[in-house]
């Protein structure tokens, strides 16, 4: 008599009650590795690196892929209007007054009055860069927290006053600038002439040195005062846009009629979602054709089960048999190799959401390392925006990985647990 058949022997009535501490038992031993059946204990080994890697896997992407959008999507916000006021049919001339009005509206954080121009900007050394001027007042920069919060250099206190320029680390790297150094600002749209337009060329000092987070910001912007601005690019008096910052972005749609109300004028008013609706849209479709595919790991490790399991039940035909000649129910051996697969899908994503909580939590680290170790630059914040790896958990995709996996593990297991209920005791005792 063999040792599982000396256990379902000693089982008496508990063996009769589903998943009962005997058919526990049982599945626990076959998961046991012993030297005839190293080969079933490897497949199985296998298995369950290739459950906990693909979970793991699919929670540090899709983390990274949400810590991507939420800090581009904080950055973007953080500088940019939520809803953006363009004049129609006159320009913005009363935006002291008007900007009053649309503050004064339930959902409105705030509002700014902006002139903006592209320029060609040069320091101290190289050909100079393009950058997106901005005018603002001092007091509206006060109310960008994402600049006015992280200013490296100077200061912006008396901007209004000051004559001079804020521009990004990046560009001041680029320029080979620093406080009190001076850059040239040259617009295309300049003073015109009988012999043309010619492109207006003036130096202003940098008072200031700020760093967003955002290559692209740090790079491209540089924040001049209003006054300056509209005398610059030929708007005095007015301004060319209003931008609105509201309480939810996300509920900027809720915000059109009042503001057209409390305007008086036709607007055209252009929302985040709009301006970057293709980027946005580009991210969440790889994010999920990355889940789609990162899966298919977790469906190969799977696949891994059954073969493990179906080596397992032929190896075990003998003992199977012997527990069905002893009362043991077809629905008993269902279990026992229900459980004996589902413990290794189980232990698999457990380890899998471990694994994958401990590289999220510490995936800056990470990337220094291979950074260091392998002496290049893993990303490369001018190639992905930002200046550091950002990783965000979302607690329901993290539950739809987990039930997913495990999901997939406990199919894994139906096929292979109904062969060993199914297999004929005289069959599988005949050439013993």
């Amino acid at each position: 008599m063999s040792k599982t058949a000396a256990v379902a022997n000693q089982g008496g009535r508990e063996g009769s009650k589903p998943f009962c501490a005997l058919e526990r038992m049982i599945a626990w031993r076959y998961l046991r590795a012993r030297r005839r059946e190293a080969f079933i204990s490897v497949i199985a080994g296998f298995s369950f690196t290739g459950i906990m890697l693909g979970v793991a896997t699919l929670i540090i992407v899709m983390a990274v892929m949400n810590g991507f959008r939420t800090e581009l999507l904080t950055r973007i916000l953080g500088i940019n209007g939520h809803l953006i006021m363009q004049p129609m049919d006159r320009p913005f001339d009363d935006y002291a007054d008007l900007i009053k009005r649309i503050d004064a509206i339930p959902g409105v954080s705030f509002a700014i009055p902006l002139v903006q121009g592209q320029a060609l900007v040069q320091g101290n050394i190289g050909a100079g860069s393009g950058a997106a001027v901005r005018g603002l007042r001092g007091e509206d920069i006060a109310k960008l927290k994402l600049v006015s919060d992280n200013v490296k250099q100077g200061t912006f206190a008396g901007f209004d006053d000051s004559g001079g320029v804020a521009i990004g680390t990046r560009m001041a790297e680029a320029l080979g600038v620093s406080i009190g150094d001076s850059v040239t600002v040259i617009s295309p749209e300049g003073d015109v002439t009988p012999f043309g337009v010619n492109p207006r060329v003036k130096s202003y000092k940098v008072v200031a040195i700020f760093e967003i987070g955002m290559s692209e910001y740090d790079a491209t912007i540089v924040l001049m005062p209003l006054s300056q601005a509209q005398l610059f690019f030929n708007q005095e008096g007015k301004v060319q846009m209003i931008e609105v910052f509201a309480d939810n972005p996300d509920n900027v749609d809720a915000l059109r009629k009042p503001i057209e109300d409390v305007a008086g004028r036709q607007l055209l008013l252009t929302d985040w979602r709009q301006q970057n609706k293709t980027f946005f849209s580009a991210l969440e479709v790889e994010r999920n054709v990355m889940f789609m595919i990162l899966t298919l790991i977790v469906l190969v490790a799977a696949l891994n089960i059954i073969s493990g399991l179906i080596m397992l039940v032929k190896d075990k035909g003998r003992d199977i048999a012997i527990l069905r000649t002893m009362g043991a129910t077809r629905n008993a051996i269902l279990r026992i190799f229900l459980m004996t697969g589902a413990a290794i899908g189980t232990a698999g994503t457990l380890a899998g959401v471990v694994l994958g909580v401990v590289v999220c939590l510490n995936v800056e680290r990470i990337r220094e390392f291979f950074s260091w170790l392998s002496g290049t630059t893993l990303f490369n914040p001018e190639l992905y925006f930002l200046s550091q790896l950002p990783a965000q958990m979302n607690p329901g995709e993290t539950i739809s990985v987990i039930v997913m996996a495990l999901a997939l593990s406990f199919l894994a297991t139906l096929f292979p647990a109904w062969r060993a209920a199914r297999l004929d005791p005289v069959e599988a005792l005949r050439y013993e």
